[in-house]
């Protein structure tokens, strides 16, 4: 849908949201903290990508997925595959019965390359599986479901099912997935080696300038006509569907997207860690992500981002703190925010720092008695900002 105007796609309260995030991921994060610390907040927003699909497929479409580690997954996997092909060049795997292999092949007695590895060795082609895969995935799930009119907790549980058997499956095919430990020993991209403190300041701004474009097409989405119909279906369901709107296929679309920004988390973190396991496809990984999300606030998309942050840091220095309570702590603020804020960080900025800010911004532009500025009803009403 086309937007009149600039502010009718970035309103005011949006525009400093980003611009705040901006400052903060671009310029504070980067000069406060050491490489190590900006390699891990770097593979924390590899997370982020996840949240902010979940704020379009939960918050505004009603669709609770537990299984978006598969698609974070498969994005992850995807690169993964070509990193291991590059590592696995004849001459650094001469030692190997089978030489040109990954090395968890030769472990297990593989003596060529299987046909699905083979299109990996194009990095285009792994880049374009990053993304294409998991949305493939999504869609052939999103249509065998949706179609059939299954939601809510059948949905969660579907889901949740598929992460579960998708990480049985790639841990029972050692030979060809890595099994549990996955693919590692990740080292260069296109011969530039990917460990180097140079390389993890690449990385960690490229890592960002994705997740803005994610963050674009959110907001894009979101301030749509295709985002007020989600926000209506979430509501009234079959009112929408009885005013002539295909509701299946808004939801694929949306469970699509989502998925697709997943695929480039996953791909990020493959890069920013150097492997990819099955302990991110998983159920409980899934479950983390949901949390991120209800922890910023799953109406916000710039909230899921600070959600992921805030989850991720705190998880960090409870472990590494309090490695036997760190699990009791992370359910206490989990449990805190579901109680005492339905709307996650979002809704706390909206109820006590968004009317401050705003009355600042009137003063500061000269904009005081001016008509107030349009915003999404459906969050205005819940106290919520993106």
């Amino acid at each position: 849908m086309p937007f009149s105007s600039f502010r009718d796609y970035l309103p005011r309260q949006d525009l400093l949201s980003f611009l705040v995030l901006a400052l903060l991921l671009v310029v504070v994060l980067p000069l406060s903290l050491d490489v190590m610390r900006l390699n891990q907040v770097g593979k924390f927003l590899s997370f982020a990508f996840v949240a902010v699909g979940l704020v379009l497929c939960w918050g505004y479409g009603g669709i609770l997925s537990l299984g978006q580690g598969v698609f974070y997954g498969l994005g992850g996997y995807a690169l993964a595959m070509y990193l291991k092909l590059e590592a696995s060049t004849p001459e650094n795997t001469a030692i190997q019965t089978t030489p040109g292999i990954p090395d968890f092949m030769d472990w297990n007695q593989i003596t060529a390359l299987p046909w699905f590895w083979e299109p990996f060795n194009s990095l285009t082609f792994a880049v374009i599986a990053v993304v294409v895969a998991p949305t493939i995935v999504a869609y052939l799930i999103g249509v065998a479901m949706f179609k059939r009119r299954v939601g809510g907790v059948y949905f969660a549980i579907i889901t949740q099912s598929i992460a579960a058997i998708l990480t049985i499956l790639i841990i029972g095919q050692q030979g060809l997935t890595g099994g549990v430990n996955g693919i590692t020993d990740l080292r260069t991209l296109k011969g530039w080696n990917i460990h180097t403190d140079s390389a993890t300041y690449v990385l960690y701004f490229v890592c960002v300038a994705l997740l803005f474009a994610c963050l674009f097409i959110a907001q894009y989405i979101r301030r749509s006509k295709t985002g007020r119909i989600l926000v209506a279906m979430r509501g009234q369901e079959d009112r929408v569907r009885f005013s002539g709107y295909d509701i299946a296929n808004f939801k694929v679309f949306v469970f699509c997207v989502g998925a697709a920004f997943a695929g480039i988390g996953g791909a990020m973190f493959t890069l920013q860690e150097g492997f990819m396991s099955p302990s991110f496809v998983g159920v409980v990984p899934s479950i983390e992500m949901v949390i991120f999300c209800a922890v910023g606030g799953r109406l916000s998309i710039i909230g899921a981002v600070y959600g992921v942050l805030l989850v991720s840091v705190a998880k960090t220095l409870f472990g590494e703190s309090f490695p036997d309570l760190w699990l009791f702590a992370m359910g206490l603020i989990f449990i805190g925010v579901v109680l005492g804020l339905p709307n996650g960080i979002a809704g706390l900025y909206a109820t006590y720092v968004g009317p401050h800010v705003e009355r600042l911004m009137d003063r500061v532009l000269g904009s005081a008695g001016k008509a107030p500025e349009q915003t999404d009803p459906t969050l205005s009403s819940q106290g919520v900002t993106p």
